[in-house]
């Protein structure tokens, strides 16, 4: 719950899910429609989230390199924490967590597609929104990436039935904060206040994570040495 809770406030996904609310508003002509659309985007999230951490873990299962993968984890998280604690002090400045060189604008590209269809195709422009949902979780994987790896690599030295339940929870947890953010746009916050907002606390989400992060890698390593 803590790793997702962490994983959800990053300022990646903020940063994503504010630029298409903002981009949605303009489009909709109700806040209805931007709030089913915005709907069907997480829940996309949340289904590839799932998704991907199932698939990864039965192949981790089936070819036995469970404990191989919870000492990469577990290296990935503590080399993730430094990164983030970095951007605390020095934000974008050296190597940091981001997204894939060059999707920012290739998620604007497929955005723009909403506003094609939303008059002659309003229900193809909701597949739409579900597709960024399902795009948004691998192009933000180099930024979000390292508490889910972190949590993958604890449940897969168990049994694969007993992490479905976990990989549930946590999903539902990292999804949560996404919906607040959707209720304050659809009350009427402006996607430019929340953007500042984001802005003001990115560097203390940082940190936040990376504390974690770096405390969960040591204690995964602690726990099999």
């Amino acid at each position: 719950v803590a790793a997702a809770v962490l994983d959800s406030i990053n300022p990646c996904v903020f940063g994503v899910l504010i630029f298409l609310l903002a981009y949605m508003t303009k489009v909709f002509k109700s806040k209805t429609r931007m709030l089913l659309a915005g709907t069907i985007y997480i829940v996309a999230v949340y289904i590839t989230y799932f998704l991907a951490g199932i698939g990864l873990l039965t192949v981790i299962k089936s070819t036995g390199l469970g404990i191989p993968f919870y000492w990469l984890t577990a290296v990935i998280a503590i080399a993730a924490g430094l990164l983030e604690i970095k951007d605390y002090f020095w934000y974008g400045k050296g190597f940091s967590l981001q997204m894939l060189p060059g999707m920012s604008e290739r998620l604007k590209y497929y955005a723009s597609y909403i506003e094609k269809l939303e008059t002659n195709h309003p229900i193809m422009s909701l597949l739409v929104a579900f597709f960024l949902g399902v795009f948004v979780v691998f192009i933000e994987l180099p930024c979000t990436g390292a508490p889910y790896l972190a949590i993958l690599g604890m449940i897969s030295t168990g049994q694969l039935v007993e992490g479905i339940p976990l990989l549930l929870l946590y999903n539902l947890v990292f999804i949560l904060p996404l919906f607040i953010i959707i209720g304050l746009v659809f009350v009427g916050a402006s996607s430019q206040r929340l953007e500042a907002w984001r802005k003001e606390h990115r560097g203390l989400m940082r940190l936040l994570i990376g504390l974690f992060l770096l405390g969960l890698g040591a204690y995964m390593l602690w726990t099999i040495i």
